[in-house]
C-alpha cells in the first residue's frame, strides 16, 4: 500500500506509479463493480487515424480493414486524418486545443492527442491503424462502462518487453520492471474522468514547452501522461477499480503487426522522438 505519495512526477513518482500499477494488473478476484458516475456505455464505433491518407501505405490499409469490416453489423468506423482531426478539435473544443494539436510535432503525437479528445467528448473505441483485428466477437469490447486499458511491462536489465504471460502474476517479477498502461487501444464512455483529466495534463504539457521545443511523446500525449493520470486519480479516489478494467487477454483480440514498411522510415515514431519530422 502506498502511504506516501510523490505528485512532482519524480523517480520515486516513477517508481510509485509502476508499483500501483503492477498491484491492478496483477490483482485477482472477482469483477469491481462500476462506478456510479459512469452510467452510458461506449458507443459502437471505431475511431482510427492516419495523418496523411492520400499516402496511406497499402500494409496499413490492410490492417484498418480488419476493423473497418465490423460495418457489417453494425459497428461504426470512423478513420481521421491530420486536417479532419484538426477540423473536429477545433469545432468541438475550440482554438487553445487546436494550438495544442498544432503543437504536436510527429504524426504519432497527432493521433495520441486526438485521441484524448475524442474520447473524452463522444466516447467509442480507439484502435491503433497497424494493430490488426484477429478476434471473432467484438460486442464485449462495449459492455462495461469502465475505461478499459491494456498493461505494458518493460524490464530495464535486459532492455526489452515483458511477454503478458510472464507479468500477469507476481511470481517472476522483478525491481528491473516497469508496468504502464498503453494508450492503445481505448475503450471509454464519453466524458470518463481519466480521459478528460489525461487530455487536460496533455494539453497542458503542449502549452508549458517553449516555442521550438519538442517534448518527449511518450510522456506529453502517449502511455506517460495516461499512466500518471491513473495512478494519481486512483491514490485520491481509492475506486480505481471502479472506473479502469484491465484487459489482460489483449493480445487474443489484436495483435500490432510488425513489420510495416513506414516501422523503418521517420513515421515511425521512436526513430523520430524529440524530432521534427521531415516531409
Amino acid at each position: 500500500m502506498i502511504h506516501s505519495v510523490d505528485m512532482t512526477d519524480s523517480p520515486e513518482h516513477h517508481r510509485q506509479r509502476s508499483e500501483f500499477i503492477k498491484g491492478m494488473v496483477q490483482r485477482t478476484g472477482s469483477k469491481a463493480w462500476v462506478g456510479r458516475s459512469l452510467r452510458e456505455l461506449p458507443p459502437k464505433t471505431i475511431i482510427q487515424f492516419w495523418h496523411d491518407l492520400q499516402d496511406l501505405p497499402g500494409d496499413v490499409e490492410d490492417c484498418i480493414a480488419s476493423w473497418a469490416r465490423w460495418k457489417e453489423v453494425g459497428i461504426r468506423h470512423l478513420l481521421f486524418d491530420e486536417f479532419s482531426a484538426r477540423s473536429y478539435i477545433r469545432e468541438s473544443l475550440g482554438p487553445r486545443y487546436e494550438r495544442a494539436f498544432d503543437r504536436c510535432y510527429h504524426p504519432a503525437m497527432q493521433a495520441d492527442y486526438f485521441r484524448l479528445c475524442y474520447l473524452s467528448l463522444e466516447g467509442g473505441f480507439y484502435v491503433d491503424a497497424d494493430d490488426v483485428c484477429v478476434g471473432s466477437h467484438i460486442d464485449w469490447i462495449f459492455e462495461d462502462a469502465r475505461l478499459k486499458v491494456q498493461p505494458l511491462c518493460y524490464d530495464i536489465a535486459s532492455a526489452s518487453m515483458v511477454s503478458t504471460a510472464s507479468f500477469l502474476t507476481a511470481e517472476n517479477a522483478t525491481p528491473d520492471w516497469i508496468f504502464y498502461f498503453n494508450n492503445n487501444p481505448l475503450i471509454a464512455a464519453k466524458r470518463h474522468p481519466v480521459i478528460q483529466l489525461a487530455l487536460l495534463r496533455s494539453t497542458e504539457a503542449l502549452e508549458n514547452s517553449f516555442d521550438g521545443d519538442l517534448p518527449e511523446i511518450q510522456a506529453t500525449t502517449g502511455p506517460g501522461i495516461l499512466s500518471r493520470t491513473i495512478f494519481e486519480l486512483g491514490v485520491a479516489s481509492g475506486t480505481i477499480d471502479q472506473e479502469v478494467a484491465v484487459l489482460r487477454g489483449w493480445d487474443l483480440f489484436a495483435i500490432s503487426k510488425w513489420p510495416l514498411s513506414y516501422r523503418n522510415d521517420a513515421r515511425n515514431w521512436r526513430h523520430s522522438n524529440q524530432k521534427r519530422l521531415e516531409q
